[in-house]
């Protein structure tokens, strides 16, 4: 244990905002494993909102900077990539496709 007041100070700051931390991890975590299990079970629409679920709290994860920004953003891809490949799910469209003129 530090003698030093000041660095006991920061020994309880460091504690409480790893539990704090420690709980949106989890949270993170299990709404990706909940969208995950939708997805694999095949309901489309359940999967989808929680798909939705799981990038919000991804996203208030990295404006917290509890997770790096590229983390985050790798999940997510991950997590959409999942739910547009599962079967029977039409893949999202990356760009609208222009209607071509023939005269």
């Amino acid at each position: 244990m530090p003698r030093i007041k000041s660095a006991q100070k920061q020994m309880g700051v460091s504690e409480r905002r790893r539990a704090r931390n420690k709980s949106v991890r989890s949270m993170v975590k299990t709404n990706i494993t909940k969208a995950e299990k939708l997805i694999f079970t095949g309901e489309r629409e359940r999967a989808s909102e929680a798909v939705a679920a799981a990038v919000s709290s991804l996203d208030r994860a990295a404006e917290k900077k509890i997770l790096h920004r590229e983390n985050t953003a790798r999940r997510k891809s991950r997590l959409v990539k999942k739910l547009n490949a599962a079967p029977g799910a039409p893949p999202a469209e990356t760009e609208p496709q222009a209607e071509s003129e023939t005269e």
